[in-house]
């Protein structure tokens, strides 16, 4: 009866160890939680440079957020800042709960419209920055941080946003985790670059004829070919740039890329039905694809979904 009543006491004892150490365990994680909003906020006031060269000085975390570049509402949601963004562009498209956020115009915002949001912080685009002085000043007279978020044409300078923007929001251990796995990302990818045996030449076609823009060195997509070990038919071009259709058939591209099938049905179809084009090795080989034009152009986490995307089409061989 005695070891009976023992073995039974043991097992309560045992039993409550776990509920204790769970709870304990709970508790931690919830302190580590805490610590961390603490921490994130404890960092403010914050003092950063924009686009602009002025420097901004922001008290208090944002707790409401207008982003009016669609870069910038992908990187501030990649951030977890989804409930502080209130209201965004017209033209933001990704993620898909953006579409429930209030839209406050496309080229010309709506400032009254914003201001009734009564945001803490708005993140301005370089060119809104440069073009919407005036309206700059204005939410700046009504207490409302802007930071003008500078363009960028490389993956490097891509980091740089993401920081910026998780400077002024008290997400920056959230930007160094997001730009580690984008690097290890875009490491691997080298790696297998080794696997190249035949580099291939790209053509990229922005839009489609008469006006054949492409784009060339110090541009995104430049940035990428170079990654997975293929060579950008206009490379010796600087920028965003139209080139014409004899120079594309005289270069003889292996692949071609599009990036219209958004607006454009059937891209790849475009071009297999253009006279002159059909001794091209591209079209002879069926290596036309259509990538996602947003992941290729905007500089924010995704990026390296651009990047795979290229890479598969392009070599898909080695980057299965």
């Amino acid at each position: 009866m005695v070891k009976k009543r023992f073995a039974g006491l043991l097992a309560f004892m045992t039993a409550l160890s776990i509920i204790l150490a769970g709870c304990n365990g709970t508790s931690d994680e919830g302190k580590e939680s805490k610590k961390s909003e603490t921490s994130a906020e404890s960092a403010f006031p914050v003092t950063v440079k924009d686009d602009t060269g002025e420097e901004i000085t922001i008290d208090d975390k944002p707790e409401r957020i207008v982003s009016l570049l669609p870069s910038n509402t992908e990187t501030a949601y990649a951030l977890g800042l989804e409930d502080q963004i209130v209201g965004v562009s017209d033209y933001d498209n990704y993620p898909e709960s953006v579409s429930e956020k209030t839209k406050l115009g496309g080229i010309e915002i709506n400032v009254e419209k914003l201001l009734e949001l009564n945001p803490d912080l708005a993140l301005f685009s370089a060119s809104q920055g440069r073009n919407d002085k005036d309206t700059v000043k204005q939410l700046q007279s009504a207490g409302i941080d802007v930071v003008v978020v500078p363009d960028a044409n490389s993956i490097e300078g891509a980091y740089e946003i993401i920081k910026l923007i998780a400077m002024t929001t008290g997400k920056e251990a959230e930007a160094e985790e997001i730009i580690d796995g984008m690097k290890k990302e875009i490491a691997a990818i080298k790696e297998k670059a080794a696997d190249v045996k035949e580099m291939k030449k790209v053509w990229i076609e922005v839009s489609a004829s008469p006006d054949l823009y492409t784009t060339g060195s110090g541009t995104f997509m430049d940035e990428m070919l170079k990654i997975i070990g293929a060579e950008n038919l206009a490379a010796d071009q600087e920028g965003w740039v139209t080139m014409s259709e004899e120079t594309v058939i005289e270069r003889n591209p292996d692949v071609i890329l599009t990036t219209y099938g958004y607006y454009t049905d059937n891209p790849e179809e475009l071009i297999y039905s253009r006279s002159g084009w059909t001794e091209l090795n591209a079209v002879k080989n069926k290596e036309i694809y259509d990538v996602n034009s947003d992941t290729v152009t905007r500089p924010g986490p995704r990026l390296i979904e651009g990047l795979k995307e290229v890479a598969k089409a392009v070599y898909p061989d080695v980057y299965k």
